[in-house]
């Protein structure tokens, strides 16, 4: 165990070295006031649009724009559905006199972590990890740390156990900044209101018997463990490529390609089943959590995280089967 930490220290401190966390907060420090500014202007726009702050006549406004695009011939029929749903989950928002979008900071980071888990977080995700093993090699510090007394396993474990922690890191601080900064405009209020949860949708139906309502403190807390999850799986997969390619500038195009055809898809393969079972299409799970509409027919949040602790567990597998055995002179 000792040697184990001692490893772990020890990438950590390389982690800190290439200063490519650094860099992911100055990144977030630059967008988040970019969209806090974005959905201030939302707001007055909305407010100057109908001359009053309230929140159902924004709601009522929505729900007639959405019917009118339903009655359309040229709206397609996968949008069409997703519209049904959508003016059913708003009017039961209206009936039940819950803002769903108040604005003020917890709202706010609900919906830019909502927004950002299908490819924002994955990508940050990706600049810390594809390249944890890969530089070993372009740096040739590879035969050095493979020639101590300490078995592969292990080195790979520490480097495992890194990852996850700067993963984790990376969310903890996006939430963090977002409620910071979006406080300043909106208001660090809005911690007990009320979000409704356990809407289940059955087709261009929406089954609202399950539905309960919960603080959004909680539901913060719900989301957020969704999105760390599927944090944590685009780290393993993005260290198993680190393992199988050496090139670091090729692991992350090819984690880049991955992820980016992962948001095509999820808006393009309503009709292709099988896709249900890449990782990238199950990557958003907080849509689950409101009643959002999944990319493909028979997706539920049990689905996604089944599949997601697949593609989890294999490239584990993957990652330790071939860094045990890598040859490392070639």
């Amino acid at each position: 165990m000792r040697i184990l930490y001692e490893l772990v220290k020890n990438e950590c401190i390389k982690m800190i070295k290439k200063k490519r966390f650094y860099v992911i907060i100055l990144i977030l420090l630059a967008l988040i006031p970019m969209f806090t500014y974005a959905q201030m202007r939302v707001a007055q726009n909305t407010q100057k649009q109908f001359g009053t702050t309230d929140w159902k006549a924004d709601q009522r406004q929505k729900i007639i724009d959405w019917e009118k695009r339903l009655s359309s011939a040229r709206t397609p029929d996968e949008w069409k559905q997703q519209l049904r749903v959508q003016i059913q989950i708003a009017n039961y928002y209206l009936e039940k006199d819950v803002d769903p979008s108040s604005p003020n900071a917890v709202t706010f980071t609900r919906e830019f972590v909502k927004n950002a888990v299908s490819l924002f977080i994955p990508l940050i995700i990706m600049v810390i990890s594809a390249d944890i093993v890969s530089s070993e090699h372009s740096t040739g510090t590879i035969k050095l740390l493979l020639t101590r007394p300490v078995r592969r396993w292990k080195i790979l474990l520490s480097k495992l156990i890194t990852v996850i922690f700067f993963t984790s890191l990376t969310v903890l601080s996006t939430g963090v900044l977002c409620y910071l900064i979006s406080g300043v405009v909106f208001g660090y209020n809005g911690w007990m209101m009320p979000i409704f949860t356990g809407i289940q949708i059955n087709g261009t139906d929406v089954d609202f018997s399950l539905v309960r309502a919960v603080d959004q403190w909680f539901f913060l807390l719900m989301e957020f463990g969704l999105v760390w999850f599927s944090a944590v799986v685009v780290a393993l997969m993005s260290l198993m490529i680190s393992v199988l390619i050496r090139s670091t500038a090729a692991g992350m195009g090819v984690i880049l390609a991955v992820l980016i055809s992962g948001t095509i898809l999820s808006n393009m393969v309503s009709s292709w089943e099988t896709a249900k079972y890449l990782f990238m299409v199950n990557l958003d799970l907080t849509k689950y959590l409101t009643g959002g509409l999944p990319p493909i027919k028979g997706m539920d949040l049990a689905f996604s995280l089944c599949v997601l602790s697949v593609w989890a567990a294999v490239s584990l597998v993957i990652s330790f089967t071939v860094f045990s055995r890598k040859d490392i002179l070639n």
